[in-house]
C-alpha cells in the first residue's frame, strides 16, 4: 500500500448486530476497527463468525442493532445514499445475466448506477481491457469460464470507480490459474487508490492480497494486524521437522537446553523443533546431530501461516465454504 494513503476512510464504533426469532444471535458482539484510504483490508473468520453481516451493515443492507459505522464522513444508517455512491459490491454468488454479452452486462449496469452517457462506453472498453475480455466483448457470458465470469464480475463493481470495493470471495471454486489472474485484478484494481474489503478463507489469497488482516470469531475482533506481525506473535515460531531412525534421550536434553528452540517434540520418527528463527537455529542442530552421531534422513523449515495464527488464536480450522451467518440470522428473523 502506498504510504500517503494513510487516513482512515472506514471506521466501525462498537458495532453490534443481534438477531431475534426463537433465540437471540449476536451475530457482531462490539466490534471497534478502522480501514485505511488505499489498503486491501482483509476480513477472516469461520463460518458464522459475523463477517457477512459486519459487511452487509457497511453496504447499508442490514441496520446495527448498537453502535456506529461511517465511510468517509458518512454514517451508514443515516445517509445511506451517500455511501452507497462510494461503493462496488461483488457478492460471493454470480449475479451476471448469461444471456448477455460482457459488453452489455457492462452497460446495464453502468445504467443502473447512473453512470454518464458520453463517458460509460470508453469506461466499458477500459474495463474490458483490465479484466483482459476485450476480445469477448460481444459474446454471451454463459460461454465464459468460471474465471472469465469471475473478473467481468469483479471490475462491473468498479464500474463507477468507487472508493471502496467489497469483494465477497472472490475466487471461490476457481481453479489456481483462474485464482491467480483475479488476485492480478485485485492488485491492479487497487493500484487506482481504491480500497478494498476482502473476506475469504484462502490463506494464502489473504497473505498474498492483504495489507492488513482482522480475525473474526463468534462475532468478536479477536485480532488485527498485518500478516508478518500477525505471524510474528505466534509465540511457536518456525517449525522444523527431522526425520531419524534412532533417537538418543540425551540428544533431546542438548536441543531443549539451546536457547534458540522453544519447544522439541517426538512424533513417530520425525523430531519437531519451534524456534522463533529456524534459519538462526539450523546450523546448531547440525552440530549437535553430528555431535551425537545421528543420521537426519530428512529436514524441513516451515514458516508459520495465517491459517496457524487463527488456530492458535481460536483452536479451529477456516472451513473452504462461505459464511453465511447474517443471511441465515436475517431469514430466521422474518
Amino acid at each position: 500500500m502506498d504510504s500517503s494513503y494513510s487516513d482512515d476512510i472506514i471506521k466501525i464504533e462498537h458495532l453490534t448486530k443481534i438477531f431475534s426469532n426463537k433465540k437471540i444471535v449476536k451475530a457482531v458482539d462490539d466490534i471497534s476497527l478502522s480501514v485505511r484510504h488505499g489498503e486491501i483490508f482483509g476480513l477472516l473468520g469461520p463460518n458464522g463468525a459475523g463477517k457477512s453481516t459486519i459487511i452487509r451493515i457497511l453496504t447499508t443492507l442490514l441496520k446495527p442493532t448498537s453502535g456506529k459505522a461511517y465511510l468517509k464522513e458518512y454514517d451508514v444508517t443515516k445517509e445511506p445514499e451517500k455511501i452507497r455512491s462510494l461503493i462496488g459490491v461483488c457478492p460471493q454468488n454470480g449475479t451476471l445475466d448469461i444471456e448477455l454479452t460482457a459488453y452489455d452486462n457492462l452497460e446495464f449496469y453502468g445504467k443502473l448506477l447512473n453512470v454518464d452517457d458520453l463517458s460509460l462506453e470508453p469506461r466499458i472498453w477500459e474495463l474490458l481491457e483490465m479484466s483482459n475480455l476485450k476480445d469477448r466483448a460481444h459474446q454471451q457470458v454463459r460461454t465464459f469460464s468460471g474465471g472469465m465470469k469471475r473478473k467481468l464480475e469483479i471490475v462491473r463493481a468498479f464500474i463507477h470507480k468507487p472508493l471502496i470495493l467489497f469483494l465477497d470471495e472472490p475466487t471461490i471454486g476457481l481453479d489456481p490459474e483462474s485464482r491467480r489472474e483475479v488476485w492480478e485484478q485485485v492488485l491492479n484494481l487497487n493500484t487506482h487508490n481504491t480500497t478494498i474489503i476482502l473476506t475469504t478463507h484462502y490463506m494464502d489469497e489473504a497473505e498474498r492480497l492483504c495489507d492488513r488482516i482482522a480475525f473474526v470469531d463468534q462475532g468478536r475482533l479477536i485480532s488485527l494486524d498485518t500478516p508478518d506481525n500477525l505471524k510474528k506473535a505466534l509465540p511457536s515460531g518456525d517449525r522444523i521437522e527431522i526425520g531419524f531412525t534412532d533417537l538418543r534421550p540425551d540428544l533431546i536434553a542438548s536441543l531443549q537446553n539451546n536457547p534458540l528452540i522453544s519447544s522439541v517434540e517426538v512424533k513417530g520418527k520425525t523430531l519437531c523443533i519451534f524456534s522463533k528463527s529456524g534459519n538462526k537455529v539450523l546450523p546448531s542442530l547440525l552440530t549437535t546431530f553430528e555431535q551425537y552421531s545421528h543420521e537426519m534422513l530428512s529436514i524441513t523449515i516451515r514458516s508459520p501461516t495465517i491459517e496457524d495464527v487463527f488456530i492458535y488464536l481460536t483452536g479451529n480450522n477456516l472451513s473452504n465454504s462461505g459464511d453465511n451467518s447474517g443471511i441465515n440470522a436475517i431469514r430466521g428473523a422474518k
